[in-house]
């Protein structure tokens, strides 16, 4: 049966006439006879008995009708779904990411995003930086956020925020009254820093070595929240950019950017070709959106942020900060 004669042969059993059957698909009553004749000649039995002007429903129609409603309500059920996919209302979002963003600006963006989406489901995975590229690559994961420079086959790495480079510590900290540090300031200091084998724990070292000041790291992490949670407990400052203090958010902790300034570039990671669904590019839109209401007051006049570009990523960092 075509899907008219299928449509025609549902308002029949529903409706009880030829007459309402009509009215209720806009078309004429000799049109419905019609329709109805034909898909009996093609499924070889009577759907109706007509007598003295009135249908009824053979054993075989009774049968065959509630797989016919079956039909259309799945056929509605794909027809919702279309709309939601194009409205951007419905559908899977895939998401990799170094922990920096996925404990920092990825959950406020989730929640924003979900909120007026509610069927939309969202994985989130943490990672290394190389492997967030990878997946990427691999259409595991449809948007990846990094820190890194990464030259990866299969994938565009665009710029999306930059956040400075210093020092976290607790609000009352002698050192919280200076808005700038430089590296002899942390001499004295008990520091926290991310593995030497991550994007920030090689900034680290270089700020240190440019200042040409000894970096001696006493306890050693690989995810800047449990920097932070160290911070908060006492055992000393910690060696972070931006995004590692808004995924420890509260009053309690500074960050104080280093002089000479240096910036931490967050990256995009999307696929290169492979077109972007509704719901990944109003993602990043969201994404950004929390990247604004997140960003940081403009430095003093005359200070001049030295961004720092950094190789590409090594195959041996297993995670990232």
């Amino acid at each position: 049966m075509s899907l008219r004669e299928l449509d025609v042969f549902r308002r029949v059993m529903e409706l009880g006439t030829v007459t309402a059957a009509a009215e209720a698909l806009h078309i004429s009553q000799p049109a419905v006879s019609r329709i109805l004749q034909q898909a009996e000649q093609r499924l070889g039995f009577a759907l109706f008995l007509r007598r003295r002007k009135r249908l009824i429903a053979t054993a075989e129609a009774r049968a065959l009708f509630p797989q016919t409603t079956a039909a259309f309500a799945a056929l509605d059920g794909v027809q919702r779904r279309a709309v939601e996919l194009r409205t951007g209302r419905a559908g899977v979002l895939r998401i990799a990411a170094i922990s920096a963003f996925a404990n920092a600006l990825l959950p406020a963006a989730i929640a924003r995003f979900r909120a007026p989406r509610p069927d939309v489901v969202i994985t989130l995975q943490a990672t290394s930086a190389l492997q967030v590229a990878t997946l990427v690559a691999d259409h595991q994961a449809d948007l990846g956020f990094i820190i890194d420079s990464m030259s990866v086959p299969g994938v565009s790495v665009g710029d999306l925020c930059a956040t400075a480079f210093g020092c976290v510590m607790p609000r009352a900290h002698r050192l919280a009254a200076k808005p700038r540090l430089r590296p002899a300031d942390l001499e004295n200091e008990t520091l926290i820093g991310l593995s030497r084998q991550l994007p920030l724990g090689l900034l680290a070292m270089r700020a240190f070595a440019d200042a040409d000041v000894p970096l001696s790291i006493a306890i050693e992490v690989t995810q800047s929240t449990v920097a932070c949670a160290l911070v908060r407990a006492g055992a000393g400052v910690a060696l972070l950019d931006g995004l590692g203090l808004m995924g420890a958010p509260g009053d309690d902790l500074v960050m104080r950017p280093f002089w000479p300034a240096i910036e931490v570039v967050g990256r995009l990671v999307q696929p290169r070709h492979h077109p972007q669904s509704r719901l990944a590019q109003d993602f990043v839109a969201i994404v950004r959106e929390v990247i604004a209401d997140n960003a940081p007051k403009p430095a003093p006049a005359g200070v001049s942020p030295r961004r720092v570009r950094r190789p590409p990523a090594s195959p041996s960092r297993t995670a990232s900060g």
